[in-house]
């Protein structure tokens, strides 16, 4: 490997060198439009600002993340104290059984915030509510030029003064038909339509909200607008316990929706123009290595006879000599060493008492019959007592030994 290292330096650097002079030239303080919903991301249509200012509005509660899917909740389930889910994705894709976990968590007692500018059919349908898709609504993201929307809050309780409006990409929808009866309109957004509403279960209340980009750094950090924020998560109790921010649904909008926006971070990468470059030159340079080291820089060596066991021959040869003497009881011994030998090594078994426990550890280890091990045990526990081994006695406990050598 320290022979490779060079090149692998040479071509860190060389790649360092390209990343460096396209990033350059391509750093013009351009707005990035890239739409994350990230609240690790501070780029205008992240949610950095919307995740840190939770600890403002709810100064007395307790913050966590939640990147598990409703079937999975454990703590989420729990009634003890009063809690609020808020989700803000571009996408609210929840299929029937999560919708009936979220409503089972708000029914508890619990709040529930989504902001969403496209519903699941399966969302709309338990709710009783028909939202059109965010296309039909703005069928243009960057909105050619007039990239503006609005929002605004309902009075009472809110002021008439309730107003906002943000420049920059219009990502919205609005509720077309929903049932007055369990559920209360607190805001409006594009055409003065309704795009916040309040629907009870039990306990709790479920909030839809479907203009997210209001909750973005950029709509936020325009003009007044933060006071938007504080009032829209004011209709959220004061008195609530916990405050979880969920991502499995932010996530999950991979798999389930491929619009322009929703790209993988590879795709992502992919886009920038310097990274493609200097991905491209890592790859033609890596090629060349490669081209240059399979050229054969030595001869092809030789091969190599198997070594001989030796010390198995000396073995064998250590028994015929035995034997020619008719010493089968010190024969015995010898076999006996190697054989519990054998087993210390391979089986890690002591073998310092052989009994019926020993025995059983032997048999389960090698899976051998338990008569035969059997055998080669009481055989060597009765050769103290044996004064003269036969040639057949030593013949069969040889034949013994070697069958559980061949098995095992």
């Amino acid at each position: 490997m320290k022979k490779f290292l060079p090149y692998f330096i040479a071509i860190l650097v060389v790649l360092l060198l390209v990343w460096l002079i396209f990033s350059t030239q391509n750093n013009n303080h351009v707005f990035d439009e890239r739409i994350s919903f990230n609240r690790k991301d501070k780029i205008p249509y992240g949610m950095y600002i919307s995740y840190k200012n939770l600890s403002h509005i709810f100064p007395e509660a307790s913050i966590s993340v939640n990147r598990k899917a409703p079937a999975y909740w454990d703590t989420l389930n729990s009634a003890a104290d009063k809690q609020a889910l808020l989700v803000i994705v571009p996408s609210f894709r929840a299929d029937e059984y999560e919708m009936k976990r979220i409503i089972g968590f708000a029914k508890n007692g619990n709040t529930v915030f989504i902001s969403a500018a496209m519903v699941s059919f399966d969302v709309q349908t338990m709710l009783h509510c028909e939202i059109p898709d965010v296309y039909d609504v703005n069928d243009n993201l960057n909105n050619n030029g007039e990239d503006s929307f609005s929002v605004s809050l309902v009075t009472p309780p809110f002021s008439k003064k309730d107003e906002y409006h943000c420049p920059g990409k219009r990502f919205e929808s609005y509720f077309s038909k929903f049932d007055s009866g369990i559920s209360t309109v607190w805001g409006n957004g594009i055409y003065i339509l309704p795009d916040l509403i309040q629907f009870k279960a039990g306990k709790g209340s479920i909030f839809f909200h479907l203009t997210p980009l209001a909750f973005s750094n950029y709509f936020l950090l325009y003009g007044k607008n933060i006071d938007y924020y504080n009032k829209v998560l004011s209709l959220i109790p004061g008195d609530t316990k916990k405050v979880v921010w969920d991502e499995y649904f932010l996530y999950k909008r991979y798999s389930e929706n491929n619009s322009g926006d929703n790209k993988t971070a590879l795709s992502a990468l992919m886009s920038q123009r310097s990274f493609r470059a200097a991905l491209w030159l890592l790859i033609l340079l890596l090629g060349l290595f490669i081209l240059q080291e399979m050229r054969r820089k030595q001869r092809l060596i030789p091969a190599m006879a198997k070594p001989r066991n030796d010390s198995l021959e000396f073995v064998k040869t250590i028994g015929r000599l035995y034997y020619e003497k008719r010493d089968n009881k010190n024969l015995c011994y010898k076999m006996i060493a190697y054989f519990l030998e054998h087993i210390r090594n391979r089986y890690k078994l002591s073998t310092s008492k052989l009994d019926d426990e020993f025995l059983v550890s032997l048999q389960r280890k090698t899976g051998q019959p338990e008569i035969s091990i059997r055998k080669i045990v009481s055989f060597i526990n009765s050769l103290d007592k044996a004064e003269v081994i036969s040639d057949a006695q030593l013949g069969d406990f040889h034949k013994e030994l070697e069958q559980f050598y061949k098995a095992t």
